[in-house]
């Protein structure tokens, strides 16, 4: 069993998206980084087509050989399932809040199911073959789709799951395991920094300071916490505040960019398109024609 505490993994959807998925094939893990002890508020979904490694979930520690498909609840310690695949295999992560349809969706008569088997998953939830067979490419889909019907078909997969009676509960014993967040105060300092200096230079020495790390260090911390380089974290709010200042004030393009803390204009236009698949100046016109 792993002793060591689980770190925080903060989860940062894409742009414009309330939920994570990401699909891996073995070449897509070459250089990444690797399967490491941590927890998150996030529910997980994993569904691995094809392939073989260890499932190391809260106290559960087993192996699986060909596939798995797997729920994890909020907070529950897991390590990551894909060391060891076959060439031809897959994995299939979904990650997004329980409230990621707001605070009380699940609560309503129709989703009981559901919200019942959230509720399962905080002592992880292993799902047969007839489960797997019926949902496994349903699951491998929402890589696929934007928006609604992303939505739609992640609730049509949690409607199924939650009507299936092909599991096990891998903490069954009823052990109850603990998460120690001793990394949530110093990763809350960093967003907090971001969020109220974003529009404003950020240096790393400055930001690795607030936590008294190293700035090499402090990189290689922030990478494997969130996924992402720091300078990314600090583009992406610069970005969502561009398009708040787009749709809600008159400013010029060239003032929201600068607005937003970025001092080279060609260099706002290529993020923003980066980040929202169109220029700046398309998503203000687009945002005129749906209110008028």
């Amino acid at each position: 069993m792993n002793n060591r505490k689980p770190t925080l993994e903060k989860i940062s959807p894409e742009f414009g998206s309330s939920i994570l998925v990401r699909k891996h094939k073995i070449d897509a893990y070459k250089g990444e980084k690797k399967p490491f002890w941590h927890f998150h508020p996030e529910i997980e979904l994993v569904y691995v087509n094809k392939g073989q490694g260890k499932r190391h979930i809260g106290n559960h520690l087993s192996y699986f050989n060909n596939s798995q498909l797997l729920l994890i609840g909020s907070n529950l310690p897991h390590n990551g399932f894909t060391d060891r695949l076959t060439i031809n295999g897959s994995e299939t992560l979904v990650q997004f809040k329980p409230e990621f349809l707001g605070d009380h969706f699940f609560d309503i008569p129709e989703m009981e199911k559901i919200n019942q088997l959230f509720e399962r998953s905080k002592k992880g939830i292993l799902f047969g073959v007839k489960t797997k067979q019926k949902l496994g490419c349903k699951i491998e889909k929402l890589n696929e789709k934007t928006g609604f019907k992303k939505i739609l078909i992640l609730l049509e997969v949690l409607h199924g799951l939650a009507k299936s009676e092909d599991y096990v509960l891998l903490n069954a014993d009823g052990f109850a395991f603990e998460t120690e967040p001793q990394d949530s105060a110093k990763i809350d300092v960093v967003f907090k920094h971001v969020n109220q200096n974003f529009n404003e230079h950020i240096s790393l020495d400055e930001i690795a300071d607030k936590v008294n790390m190293t700035v090499p260090a402090f990189c290689r911390y922030f990478k494997k916490v969130t996924g992402k380089t720091f300078t990314k974290l600090v583009n992406e709010y610069r970005i969502v505040h561009a398009t708040k200042l787009l749709s809600e004030s008159q400013m010029s393009i060239a003032d929201v960019s600068f607005e937003c803390g970025f001092n080279n204009f060609s260099h706002f236009n290529k993020l923003f398109k980066e980040f929202t698949g169109k220029s700046a100046s398309k998503y203000r016109s687009e945002l005129k024609l749906m209110v008028q």
